[in-house]
Parts: C-alpha cells; sequence; structure tokens
C-alpha cells in the first residue's frame, strides 16, 4: 500500500476513524456500493463492533441500479445489523442526465412512472419512500447532494455528528476540489483535519481515504478478505480498466461511458432503462465515442465561438437559457474576478496571448497566497493551456454543450436549485393536460 509519513495509508486512516469515533458522538457515513465508499464501511464497521458503537448508513437507491450492486447492498446491511443503523432512501430526487438535450435531467422513483421505472420498489424493512418518509427537511424532487448534506445534521438531532465519505483525491479533479477547497479554509477544518470539512456547526464531514489509490483500496479487500460489490469482476472481464471502474448514478458525466455494458452485464433491466430514461440508448451507443468526448474536433470552415453559437441556436430554448447563464458567468468571473494562477501558466499565457489577459501582479488570498491573480480582456478561442487549467476560451463552453454537461461542470460550476425550480415549473404548467 501507498506509504505516507512513515507509514501505510491503511494504517494512516486505521487512526483517522479512531480519531473520529473519539471526538463524535455520532457517525454516519454515505454508502453508494462502490468500492471507495465500500472501504469505508468495512473499517468503520470493525472500528464500531470493537467499541460497541452504532454507524447510521445512508443508501439513496437511484432506482436504475444493477441487480449485483443491491444484492451487495443488502449483504451489508443485513451481515452487519448488530452495529449499523440502515436509511435505504427511495425518494424522487433530481439529478444531472448528460444523455439528453431535451431532458438535461431526470427524477428516480417519481410516482407518476411508477409503470416504467426500472426497478419496483424495494421491499425490505429499511426502505424509506414518499409513504413513510421521516425526514423534515425533504423537498420535493431536491438535488441528492442537497439531500446528503441535511442528512447528516437530521441524523445528529443537535449531538456532535461526524458523516464519513468514501472520496480519493487521485479519482477525478472534482473529488480533487472537494477536499483541496476545504484546504484554502482552515476554519472549516475540524482541529486542523486537512481531511475534513465543516457543514454545520457541530457536523462534520471526513474523507479518511482521501490519499489512496484504487489500488490500494483492491489491496485492502484482498488482504483483509472484506466483502465488495462483485459487479467490479464483472467489469474486469470486460476489459474495464480498475481505475475507469464506477458505481454511479448511470447518467451523469463520470458513469456515462459505462452504459454500453449495462445493456450486456443486466439486458432485462436494459430494457426498461432506454424505456425510463431520455437519451440512455443514444448514450449507450456514442458515449465512448469521440462525438460525445474531449477529443472532438472542431467542424470545417468554424472557430469555436462561431460553433459554440451554432450549437446553442440547436438547443431548446430553456436548454439553451440554462447554458447561456452559465457561460456568462463563467466570462464575468474571468473579467472581473480573476482566477490565481501558478507561474509557469501564467508565463505562457504572456507568450501567447499577452493583448487577451491582465497579470493584476496581485496574490490571490486562496491556498498559501502565492499565485498571482489573472484576469481575461477577451475571450480566446482555444488554448494548448485548455488541457492543464481551466482558462476563458471559447473551446471550454462548447465542449459543456457537446459533452451534454448541463451543470457546467466543465467551468468548475455544482448542481445548484435552478435545475429543480425549472423542473417544478414545467410540470406545473402541464399538470392539467
Amino acid at each position: 500500500m501507498k506509504i505516507y509519513k512513515n507509514k501505510n495509508v491503511y494504517e494512516a486512516t486505521v487512526e483517522r476513524l479512531n480519531f473520529i469515533f473519539d471526538e463524535f458522538d455520532k457517525v454516519c457515513i454515505s454508502f453508494s456500493g462502490g468500492k471507495d465508499s465500500g472501504v469505508v464501511l468495512n473499517m468503520a464497521i470493525d472500528i464500531a463492533r470493537e467499541r460497541g458503537r452504532k454507524i447510521g448508513v445512508l443508501f439513496i437507491d437511484l432506482e436504475a441500479f444493477y441487480p449485483i450492486t443491491i444484492e451487495y447492498i443488502e449483504k451489508m446491511l443485513t451481515e452487519n445489523e448488530d452495529v449499523l443503523e440502515p436509511y435505504w432512501v427511495c425518494l424522487p430526487m433530481e439529478s444531472p442526465n448528460s444523455l439528453s438535450y431535451l431532458d438535461p435531467t431526470w427524477i428516480w422513483w417519481e410516482p407518476e412512472k411508477e409503470p416504467i421505472w426500472v426497478r419496483p420498489m424495494p421491499k425490505n424493512k429499511w426502505v424509506i419512500n414518499l409513504k413513510n418518509n421521516p425526514f423534515d427537511f425533504y423537498k420535493e424532487n431536491m438535488p441528492f447532494e442537497e439531500f446528503i448534506k441535511y442528512f447528516t445534521q437530521w441524523y445528529g438531532a443537535g449531538a456532535k455528528t461526524a458523516q464519513l465519505v468514501g472520496i480519493r483525491t487521485d479519482e477525478s479533479l472534482n473529488r480533487f476540489r472537494a477536499i483541496g477547497g476545504s484546504q484554502r479554509k482552515q476554519e472549516n477544518h475540524y482541529k486542523d483535519k486537512s481531511y475534513s470539512k465543516k457543514i454545520d456547526y457541530n457536523c462534520y464531514n471526513f474523507y479518511p481515504i482521501y490519499d489512496w489509490t484504487t489500488k490500494d483500496d483492491w489491496i485492502y479487500y484482498g488482504k483483509y478478505n472484506k466483502p465488495y460489490n462483485k459487479l467490479y469482476d464483472l467489469f474486469y472481464k470486460a476489459g474495464v480498466p480498475i481505475d475507469k471502474m464506477r458505481v454511479d448514478e448511470p447518467f451523469g458525466n463520470e458513469a456515462k461511458a459505462g452504459l454500453n455494458l449495462f445493456k450486456v452485464i443486466a439486458p432485462d433491466l436494459w430494457v426498461r432503462v432506454v424505456n425510463r430514461v431520455s437519451g440512455a440508448n443514444f448514450g449507450n451507443i456514442y458515449s465512448g465515442n469521440k462525438i460525445m468526448s474531449a477529443r472532438y474536433t472542431l467542424p470545417k470552415n468554424h472557430t469555436w465561438k462561431s460553433f459554440t453559437k451554432f450549437l446553442l441556436s440547436t438547443l431548446p430554448p430553456d436548454t439553451a437559457k440554462m447554458y447561456k447563464t452559465k457561460f456568462i458567468k463563467f466570462i464575468k468571473y474571468w473579467q472581473r474576478t480573476g482566477c490565481p494562477m501558478q507561474d509557469d501558466f501564467i508565463k505562457e499565457l504572456e507568450e501567447t496571448v499577452p493583448e487577451d489577459i491582465i497579470n493584476t501582479h496581485s496574490f490571490s488570498k486562496r491556498g498559501k497566497g502565492d499565485k498571482e491573480v489573472i484576469k481575461f480582456k477577451r475571450i480566446v478561442d482555444e488554448h494548448p493551456l485548455d488541457r492543464k487549467q481551466d482558462i476563458l476560451t471559447w473551446k471550454r463552453m462548447a465542449m459543456c454543450i457537446i459533452k451534454n454537461d448541463i451543470i457546467c461542470k466543465g467551468l468548475s460550476f455544482s448542481i445548484t436549485k435552478d435545475l429543480t425550480l425549472r423542473q417544478q415549473k414545467i410540470m406545473e404548467k402541464y399538470k392539467n393536460l
């Protein structure tokens, strides 16, 4: 396993978890059935059993799950009931659908769609749905990221509460930011622990395996003979590299490339997925193709600026408006506020597009405060640096449309309430038809 400060990451994580159990009255975990949250849950179960403690386990059922993942979830909860307080949540929530320009979001467990649900409502004793919902913070079709945040506060009920999150920083840039962002503000840490982030006055997220690698995950499962989701075995047999295997919401930007395996691994379920989610079959055909990837090349006789405007003109008005709103915010940020950059990136910009940038020569207050802030006078069409650094280019905006990235994660945006409000307005408009 990876060595970190004279100890391997497993030993470091055991210390972190023991610290968390020492410090907090209640501990819960957001469990997806994936390899990372599975590591955290298995390790937390061992420590909780040694201490005679209970752990709250939140599993948000996304409806379109592989049956083998559901079997794994049930196995973990059933075999560890002595230390777990499970919450199997089947409430309607909204999530991005990167496979359809017409329906950029989808809502699982919609009551109106029950005849075409991908799976029937689970029957186990832990299930929470609209008929027995105890969560006073739940709002109709709320984003599940928001639900997870409020769940920790609800579960804690005023007590000092820690939520364990299975995120590794080498998994993706967005995951790195989830932890790296908190490192910029020490007041958001719990007792200077860089792997923590404040949620509320007495609730914190902890990322105990943030420094693990994919290899470390599988060494742990093998060495300690811990149960894992057997779906990964099927991915492996299908030739998927271990760092590309994902058990996630199947229609988001990160997981859509694996849709072509869905129809092979669960063909009966795949038929219902195609019937249920707009664009699912399109994603199955094209998500691994250059048509929806960063390898997309600019059409002849177009600049990225003209192509971005052309793409916007082809979208439904509501969808185009959502993109335009994000693009305007992105442009204003770079022109009015600017972003800190490392010296070699600044030098490259000054040598290639000096007329388009402004080096403020003022240092950012973020991080160590040792990076100068760069602003843009105009939007650059494209730049080689765009592959390494988030900068203001038309290509970056066009790629959001090409990838059907309605959230604009490629521009560093996260999911917001406007998507939920949009869905609610549409439902209200057509409810009497």
